[in-house]
């Protein structure tokens, strides 16, 4: 459904999603206490919530293909934050798991992105938040992953 309103304002969308994205990928990414990457923390809030889930999973939920999170998983198990262990039931498919360095990584992941989603909402409202949670989520619905693969 597009705003077919007489006068909308062009906001510039894309360009202003992009360059949001960027700036705040580069900033988390410069922290000094910042031990893993943001696309590694991710991988460890998942883990968080449900240790040992399958490679293909843990994919999904970061909405990356294979290639994707196989080099996601490479780099977090060298820098020793998870481990790969193949699945009991499928030979075929790995499961992974955090070790004791990657949960003590997540507890302050958690606390970094606590202090970002903190600036993130400086001077919204909550109602405002939701408004912008929505968009953003919607923004998955309209342009689902493999539609472009």
């Amino acid at each position: 459904m597009r705003n077919k309103e007489a006068g909308a304002r062009h906001h510039r969308l894309i360009y202003l999603l992009s360059v949001a994205h960027r700036r705040l990928q580069r900033w988390m990414a410069a922290r000094p206490e910042s031990e893993v990457t943001p696309a590694q923390a991710g991988l460890l809030f998942i883990l968080g919530r449900q240790d040992g889930v399958l490679m293909g999973e843990a994919g999904a939920a970061l909405d990356l293909g294979p290639a994707g999170i196989s080099g996601l998983v490479d780099r977090t198990a060298a820098a020793k934050l998870i481990e790969r262990r193949a699945d009991r039931e499928d030979g075929r498919a790995w499961r992974i798991w955090l070790t004791p360095k990657g949960r003590t990584a997540l507890a302050q992941a958690k606390a970094s992105a606590a202090e970002v989603n903190a600036a993130l909402t400086e001077g919204f409202s909550a109602a405002e938040i939701d408004i912008v949670a929505r968009w953003l989520t919607s923004i998955q619905d309209k342009f689902p992953r493999g539609a472009d693969e």
